[in-house]
């Protein structure tokens, strides 16, 4: 009688078991982080010794658009978690908002290729404004309208009030979102 006590095996184990669905956990988990990197650190967008009132006007508008342009991503998760937690009070409201979660997951927080319709590139900002807009459509038919117009003003006023106090002297944008934003201006 022979014993394989210590051996590792030669074959792969069947489909189903518990290691591929391991495997496949711990590449979502890598997926996560790796989406959720393209997000700039917490602790350069709350740095306190970077808030400060802007000089002007003009001064105003150009932090607004170097902010949003590089906390993008931030501001929308602040946005969503708001939403989501208007929505804790409204069950139907709430499953259709986890829904469109695993939809923004999928194509903009996790994306590790450009998104491509039709053989056409998708823009970042293109996915954002459509995921937004069918996000909102879609919780205002399950009749909790106040509760997301309420969520959405509060988060917009959190981005606007953010990026107009928030420095932009140590910002350094990329070579592609600074010309996006040259070319909006």
């Amino acid at each position: 009688m022979t014993t394989t006590y210590g051996t590792i095996p030669t074959s792969s184990p069947p489909k189903g078991s518990t290691s591929t669905s391991l495997e496949y956990i711990s590449r979502a988990k890598q997926r996560i982080k790796a989406g959720l990197g393209a997000r700039r650190p917490w602790k350069v967008m709350f740095d306190f010794r970077s808030l400060g009132f802007p000089s002007s006007f003009s001064d105003a508008i150009s932090r607004i658009r170097t902010n949003i342009g590089y906390f993008q991503m931030n501001y929308a998760i602040i946005v969503l978690l708001i939403l989501f937690l208007s929505l804790l009070w409204k069950p139907i409201s709430l499953i259709v908002f986890i829904i469109l979660m695993a939809a923004w997951l999928f194509l903009y927080f996790l994306r590790d290729e450009p998104l491509v319709i039709i053989g056409r590139l998708i823009d970042d900002r293109i996915v954002l404004i459509v995921m937004s807009v069918l996000t909102i459509v879609l919780l205002l038919l399950t009749d909790a309208t106040l509760n997301i117009v309420v969520a959405i003003l509060i988060g917009l006023v959190f981005t606007v009030v953010h990026a107009v106090l928030r420095k932009t002297d140590n910002l350094f944008l990329d070579e592609e979102a600074a010309g996006l934003l040259a070319s909006s201006s």
